[in-house]
């Protein structure tokens, strides 16, 4: 038996002790209303109306029920509001990855506009790079990340993408840096600071093949983990980096210069497992996307004549 909806029907008759209006109220005939009540007293071997009079009237057993008939019916409501939150991913425990070198600003602005979508959910946010997040992504150890593109790596959705131009990081006192844009081949003899491959093989492979295609083969690529040990080398001489604008930013004594015709964007998306995904996931990538645009300034220097797309991206992870 419908426990619950007998009990619905039971709280509208017992408030309009009329059948005829609370079948009107209920949106069905009056035979299956009385129906439905004579088979809750079947169930509940009680009598809850007295029909005995012109004018129906709650039994003993009609009255104490009413109260707790409510009570249940009202915990039902309850519940299932609790459930639909979980399942628009507004309530629970969100696992989340982002890269060691999100900047404090673009972490809290994201936090932020998470509290405020979802302010019951718990963000259990973890440092991680992206060859990292990857794996944890498809054990499922992790909900949602951030990651760096390309990623080959089967089994996942991705987020809206955003693109960020890259451009070389110098020592103000090169000469290079006295150009307002500098290409790939003026590098030559140079060595390249980058993230170790480990983090992100994917892209890792694709500056490196996008450098030499520009003329550009470093003898060595030293790995860098953090700002600050990037710019170490850097200022030491002998090396360049390709970073965005943004990471320049916090070293004054670093240049950052546009690269001639811009053959290089960092591409940034969420990314969650296609299958059995977190109900919050799809509303993480949504809110990254907004976040890491907005994050993104104007270059220092000008960049090149706009073409059709000003930012070319030689990959596509987007299907």
């Amino acid at each position: 038996m419908d426990l619950l909806r007998h009990l619905r029907h039971f709280v509208v008759v017992a408030h309009e002790l009329h059948f005829g209006r609370a079948a009107e109220l209920l949106g069905m005939a009056q035979p299956p209303l009385s129906q439905s009540i004579q088979r809750l007293e079947r169930e509940l071997t009680v009598e809850l109306f007295d029909r005995s009079r012109r004018q129906v009237r709650l039994t003993t057993a009609g009255e104490l029920l009413l109260g707790e008939a409510e009570d249940l019916l009202a915990g039902e409501g309850r519940l299932r509001n609790l459930m639909g939150q979980v399942r628009a991913g507004e309530l629970g425990v969100l696992r989340a990855g982002v890269p060691p070198e999100t900047p404090a600003v673009t972490l809290r602005a994201l936090l932020d506009q998470l509290t405020t979508r979802a302010p019951g959910l718990d963000v259990e946010l973890h440092e991680l790079t992206t060859a990292e997040q990857v794996r944890m992504l498809t054990e499922r150890t992790l909900d949602v990340g951030l990651v760096h593109h390309p990623v080959t790596a089967d089994g996942l959705r991705f987020g809206a993408p955003v693109d960020v131009p890259l451009g070389v990081l110098l020592p103000r006192t090169s000469p290079l840096a006295r150009d307002r844009e500098v290409p790939l081949a003026a590098l030559a003899g140079l060595d390249l600071v980058a993230a170790p491959r480990a983090t992100t093989p994917g892209w890792h492979d694709h500056l490196l093949a996008v450098c030499r295609r520009q003329g550009w083969r470093p003898a060595r690529v030293r790995p860098a983990r953090n700002p600050e040990f990037l710019f170490g080398l850097v200022l030491a001489g002998g090396a360049a980096a390709v970073e965005p604008a943004t990471v320049a930013r916090r070293e004054p004594r670093i240049a950052w210069r546009p690269i001639v015709d811009t053959p290089l964007v960092k591409r940034t998306s969420a990314a969650w497992p296609d299958r059995s995904a977190h109900p919050a996931a799809p509303m993480v990538g949504q809110l990254a996307a907004e976040v890491l645009a907005a994050a993104e300034p104007t270059p220092a220097a000008p960049p090149p004549a706009p073409a059709e797309r000003p930012w070319p991206v030689l990959f596509d992870t987007t299907g």
